[in-house]
């Protein structure tokens, strides 16, 4: 009867050798694809220049294709070019040949990864790009092979090794690609004058988004929501005005609503540590921060955060130019917003 292989004992650990054998195997490859890197660097040439001139000439999108490891790198260079400024996409060569090919037009740049210019799949895509009018920028690893000769701009991504021991796996190539599909992009970012807000624009749903779009306006609150009172007022009707809107603070305004002073949840502290305050006839102004923090409705929420942590303070009063108090918000109101 057979018996079972031997299985390692829970909490057994991996000889010292073996250990420090797999940490310099992972060592070997960065040093492997920096090599790469610094080798492809060095290309940055005209065809370079080329490429980015062919697709902002362009009306149409980057059409990005590449079968197999290649087909991976295009798909994530593609999803690069459109959020920074290029339209873009990925049409997987196989499925062209089969009437995905209709999703090109011919005010369309196609960008081929192959990294031996060979790839059947991607070569028969040529004749029928070539008589569409399309130009076609090739990266490949041999500017000899068919892709390279036949496309109108060759990138040349060739490197001196795989990091894979047996020169099989794709990996310092496929590295060498995607920093080269990342180069295009930076490039063309800057050519466009692509800014953050356009960056934000095209990702609303995520943290970077609702930091670049959202402003005060969005979140603060206005009209009978913000806590105000006179100077004349006492500081128990203060207290009164700061729990029923529940804002931590209250403004301090003169008769047209202009802003003179702030009173918080911290003056009301030091106020208590005052024995001789009596908080029903000391008047509000006695006891006010006066020249308090203030922000426009028109700047960014995130500006909000930046100015409460650095003056450690936890609300804002929000003026308009010529100080009437329009808005309030505290960091309740920042964080319900994912802003921090």
């Amino acid at each position: 009867m057979t018996q079972p292989a031997p299985t390692r004992a829970a909490g057994a650990t991996i000889p010292a050798g073996s250990a420090s054998g797999l940490a310099d195997s992972g060592r070997r490859v960065f040093a492997i694809e920096a090599q790469a890197l610094a080798a492809v660097a060095e290309r940055i040439d005209g065809d370079f220049t080329r490429a980015c001139q062919r697709i902002l000439a362009a009306s149409g999108r980057v059409v990005c294709t590449g079968m197999g490891k290649s087909g991976h790198i295009a798909r994530k260079i593609a999803a690069t070019l459109a959020s920074t400024g290029t339209p873009a996409f990925y049409v997987h060569p196989g499925e062209a040949g089969h009437g995905d090919l209709g999703m090109i037009t011919d005010a369309d740049v196609v960008l081929a990864l192959s990294y031996s210019g060979e790839s059947d799949e991607v070569l028969m895509l040529l004749p029928v790009l070539k008589r569409q009018g399309n130009a076609v920028i090739a990266m490949t690893g041999r500017p000899q092979s068919t892709l390279a000769r036949e496309s109108d701009v060759h990138l040349d991504v060739s490197v001196p090794a795989e990091a894979c021991p047996l020169d099989l796996a794709p990996t310092s190539s496929t590295t060498a690609s995607l920093a080269m599909g990342d180069a295009l992009a930076v490039a063309l970012l800057e050519a466009r004058g692509f800014t953050a807000d356009d960056f934000a624009r095209s990702h609303p749903a995520g943290a970077l988004g609702r930091r670049l779009l959202l402003h005060i306006t969005d979140i603060m609150h206005a009209g009978d929501e913000v806590p105000r009172i006179h100077a004349d007022a006492s500081v128990s009707e203060a207290l009164v005005e700061m729990s029923r809107k529940r804002l931590g603070m209250t403004a301090v305004v003169d008769g047209d609503d202009r802003l003179i002073g702030l009173y918080t949840d911290g003056d009301l502290r030091r106020t208590l540590d005052d024995r001789g305050v009596d908080l029903r006839s000391t008047r509000i102004e006695e006891v006010m921060t006066r020249s308090p923090k203030t922000i426009g409705a028109d700047a960014l929420a995130v500006e909000a955060a930046q100015l409460m942590e650095t003056h450690k303070i936890s609300g804002l009063l929000v003026v308009d130019t010529e100080r009437r108090v329009v808005g309030a918000l505290n960091i309740h109101d920042l964080l319900r917003a994912r802003v921090v």
